[in-house]
C-alpha cells in the first residue's frame, strides 16, 4: 500500500481528525480512536449496571469489565492482579504513596524533572513517614538526562524507593529504565516509574524493564480518560490494602482501586490493545521522521531556537515530543501568535513539570514551547507549521507579541 494511502487509513480511525484543526498538543492528551468511542456508546446504552449482579446484563457487564483488564494486562506483560485502573496517574500514584509503608530514617530517591504527579506524592510520603527525602538531580544544561552515573552516588543500603520518568513530557528523552532498575535492585530498593509521557509512542513489557510500579493514562494512548498502574507480585507485598476491610485484597485492584476504574472505559480498552498490535515499528518510524523534520529546523537556526532535551532525532534516544523557546519571544506570545494566523493547535508552559522547567532550565513561568507529535500527524503538517514559525520570526510587523514588548 502506498504510504499516503496507509497514512489516510490511520487518520481515518480518529473522528476527530477530519474536523479543521491539526493537533500537535498530543503529549496533553491524543485523539481517540472511534471504535473505543462507538464502545462506550454501546456499553452505556445497553450494559451500563453494576458489576457482579447475576442477572444476564449484570453478567455481561462484569465480562467487559474483566476482559478490559486481561488486554491491558497482556498488553504490558502482566498479569491482571498486577494491575489497577483510577481517575488519573496522579491519583494512582498518591493511593500508591498512601498504601507503601516504611521505617523511620529509611531514604526514598525521587528525579527532580518529573511531572509532579511523580514527585509531589513521595516528598508528602517522606514527611509523613520521616524518610530521608535525597533528590535525584540531572546534569544541567538544554539537554538535563537522568543516568545511572548521578543515581549510584544517591543510593544507599537504606535506600527504599527511586522514582523516575521514562521520559520527560517536556524533554522527550528516553531514559534508560532498565539501568535504572538494576541499581536501585542492587540494593533491595523498589522502583516507580511514570510512563505517561513515553507509553504514546513505544511499546510497553514492564517484566523487560524490571520496573517495580509503573504507571500511564490510556486518553495519550488513543484511549479513553482512564489510567493504569502495574505493580509487581512481589511489590505488593510492601503495600497494605486502601479498600474496605471486608473486600479481597490480593490483587492490586482490590489494594488500590477504590472504585476509580470507570466501567465504561476500562471495558473499551481491548479496542485500543488490538488497533496497536503489530503497528509499533511502523509508529517508530513515521514518529522518527517527524520528529527529524522539525528538530533540523530547529538546529539550522539555532540563533532563534534553543532545543530542550535530546537535540538529536535518534528514535532510540527520543519521542517525538519536542520543547524549545524563542529568542525574542516569551512562549506564550509565539504561540498565540502562530496560533492567531494558522489551525495549528500546540502548546506553552510547564506541563505540571514546575521543578524541571524553573529550576533544571531556568525558565520563567511561561515556560517552553511544545510540539507534540504522535503517529496520526503527517510530514506536510510538521512542514506547514515550520512554514507558519519562519514566518512569524522572519516577519517584523507582529513585533508587538514579542517579549521586549
Amino acid at each position: 500500500m502506498p504510504f499516503k494511502d496507509h497514512q489516510k487509513q490511520v487518520r481515518d480511525n480518529f473522528p476527530a481528525l477530519h474536523q479543521d484543526q491539526i493537533f500537535f498538543d498530543n503529549a496533553g492528551g491524543s485523539q481517540t480512536l472511534g471504535p473505543v468511542i462507538d464502545s462506550i456508546k454501546d456499553y452505556l446504552s445497553s450494559t451500563n449496571v453494576q458489576l457482579g449482579a447475576s442477572y444476564a446484563v449484570g453478567k455481561k457487564s462484569t465480562s467487559a469489565y474483566r476482559a478490559g483488564y486481561q488486554a491491558a494486562a497482556k498488553y504490558i506483560n502482566a498479569d491482571p492482579d498486577e494491575i489497577v485502573f483510577g481517575s488519573s496517574t496522579t491519583q494512582l500514584l498518591r493511593n500508591l504513596s498512601y498504601a507503601l509503608k516504611f521505617n523511620p530514617g529509611d531514604e526514598i530517591i525521587v528525579s527532580r524533572i518529573d511531572h509532579e504527579a511523580n514527585i509531589a506524592p513521595w516528598v508528602d510520603l517522606a514527611e509523613r513517614q520521616n524518610l530521608v527525602l535525597r533528590w535525584w538531580k540531572p546534569t544541567l544544561g538544554p539537554n538535563p538526562k537522568l543516568s545511572t552515573e548521578t543515581l549510584r552516588p544517591l543510593v544507599t543500603p537504606k535506600t527504599r524507593l527511586v522514582t523516575c520518568t521514562h521520559a520527560s513530557n517536556i524533554l522527550g528523552t528516553i531514559n534508560d529504565v532498565r539501568a535504572i532498575a538494576d541499581v536501585a535492585h542492587s540494593v533491595g530498593a523498589l522502583l516507580c516509574v511514570d510512563a505517561v509521557a513515553y507509553a504514546p509512542h513505544r511499546p510497553i513489557d514492564v517484566k523487560a524493564f524490571g520496573v517495580d510500579f509503573y504507571c500511564f493514562s490510556w486518553y495519550k494512548v488513543y484511549g479513553p480518560h482512564v489510567s493504569m498502574l502495574y505493580g509487581s507480585w512481589s511489590a505488593q507485598t510492601n503495600l497494605r490494602p486502601l479498600g474496605h476491610f471486608f473486600n479481597p485484597s490480593a490483587s492490586l485492584e482490590d489494594k488500590l482501586g477504590l472504585a476509580g476504574g470507570s466501567y465504561e472505559l476500562v471495558q473499551s480498552i481491548p479496542k485500543v490493545v488490538e488497533y496497536l498490535e503489530e503497528k509499533w515499528d511502523n509508529i517508530t518510524s513515521h514518529e522518527g521522521s517527524l520528529q527529524r523534520e522539525l528538530l533540523r529546523f530547529l538546529r539550522t537556526r539555532a540563533g532563534d531556537f534553543t532545543i530542550y532535551g535530546e537535540p538529536e532525532e535518534d528514535t532510540s534516544r527520543r519521542v517525538a515530543t519536542v520543547s524549545f523557546s524563542v529568542r525574542g519571544w516569551n512562549s506564550q506570545a509565539l504561540v498565540e501568535e502562530v496560533e492567531r494566523r494558522t489551525n495549528y493547535a500546540f502548546r506553552w508552559g510547564t506541563f505540571y513539570s514546575d521543578r524541571l522547567v524553573r529550576e533544571t532550565l531556568g525558565l520563567g513561568k511561561d515556560g517552553v514551547v511544545r510540539v507534540s507529535m504522535v503517529h496520526y500527524n503527517t510530514l506536510e503538517e510538521v512542514r506547514g507549521l515550520i512554514r507558519a514559525l519562519e514566518d512569524v520570526l522572519d516577519n517584523r510587523e507582529s513585533g508587538a507579541t514579542r517579549a521586549e514588548a
